[in-house]
C-alpha cells in the first residue's frame, strides 16, 4: 500500500527534512511540496491525496484553518514546533500531531497509523501492511506473516514463520499500529496474533516452539476474544 502524500510547510528546511523520510519510507509518495496552504489548494484540486504532512504556523493561512476550510478531509498529521496548539489538532480529527524537530521513529509510527486506517477501508485485509524500522532499513511485514511481538530491553522482537525482526521500538507504539481484531496483549511483553496460538493451557499460550505467558489483568480478554473469533 502506498499513500500520496503532500508537504505543506512554510520552512525549506522543515520540508526538506519530511521530503527524505518520506522517501526513506516504502509507503508514502510525496506528490508535491507546498510552501503555503494555497499551493496546497491547487494541488488537492487536481491531485487525489490520501494525506497532508501540515505546518501550524504559517503565514495568509494557518494549518488549522486550512483543515477547517476542506469540505472533503484527507488524513491529516500535523508537523509543527508549537505543542500548545495539540488539542486543536485532535478535535479536527488529525491522525497524528508531531511537534518539531521530529524523530525518524516517531514518523513512522505516524505513518502506520495512516495505513492501517486506510486498509480499514479495503475489502481485502490480505494487502494489510507494517513498517518496522530494522539495522537502518525499513521492513515491510504482512500482518498476516506476525506470530507475536515481544518486548526485549529497549527493543522488540517481531516472529514471522521466516524469520525474528529486531526494532528499537516500544512494545506499546507497535500495538497502537496492530489491528486489535487479530492481535492482542496477553502479557507486559507479549503481543500476539490470535490465529497463531496453537492451544492454550493454563496462563500459558502455545505458538510454534514457543510457549508464551498469559498474565491475570489479560486472561479474561483473551478469552472473550478467542470466543468471537470462532
Amino acid at each position: 500500500m502506498t499513500l500520496k502524500a503532500i508537504i505543506v510547510d512554510d520552512e525549506p528546511l522543515a520540508r526538506k527534512v519530511m521530503q527524505k523520510y518520506c522517501n526513506d519510507f516504502p509507503g508514502i509518495e510525496v506528490v508535491a511540496e507546498c510552501k503555503d496552504a494555497l499551493e496546497a489548494m491547487e494541488v488537492l484540486q487536481i491531485e487525489t491525496i490520501d494525506l497532508v504532512f501540515l505546518d501550524i504556523n504559517m503565514p495568509k493561512i494557518s494549518g488549522i484553518d486550512f483543515v477547517k476550510s476542506m469540505a472533503q478531509k484527507p488524513m491529516i498529521i500535523f508537523t509543527t514546533a508549537y505543542p500548545e496548539y495539540a488539542v486543536q489538532g485532535f478535535e479536527l480529527e488529525a491522525v497524528d500531531y508531531l511537534v518539531k524537530p521530529i524523530e525518524f521513529e516517531r514518523f513512522i509510527k505516524a505513518c502506520n497509523k495512516c495505513i492501517s486506517l486506510k486498509n480499514a477501508d479495503i475489502s481485502d485485509q490480505s494487502t494489510d501492511t507494517l513498517f518496522v524500522k530494522s539495522d537502518r532499513k525499513l521492513i515491510k511485514l504482512a500482518l498476516d506473516d506476525i506470530l507475536f511481538v515481544q518486548a526485549y530491553g529497549d527493543y522488540i522482537k517481531i516472529y514471522t514463520p521466516n524469520k525474528t525482526i529486531l526494532s528499537k521500538d516500544k512494545l506499546s507504539n507497535i500495538e497502537q499500529s496492530l489491528p486489535k481484531n487479530t492481535f492482542i496483549r496477553v502479557h507486559r511483553s507479549y503481543i500476539v496474533h490470535l490465529n497463531a496460538i496453537d492451544y492454550l493451557e493454563g496462563k500459558h499460550v502455545k505458538i510454534k516452539d514457543t510457549i508464551i505467558p498469559i498474565s491475570d489483568s489479560n486472561m479474561d480478554n483473551l478469552m472473550s476474544k478467542l470466543k468471537t473469533s470462532k
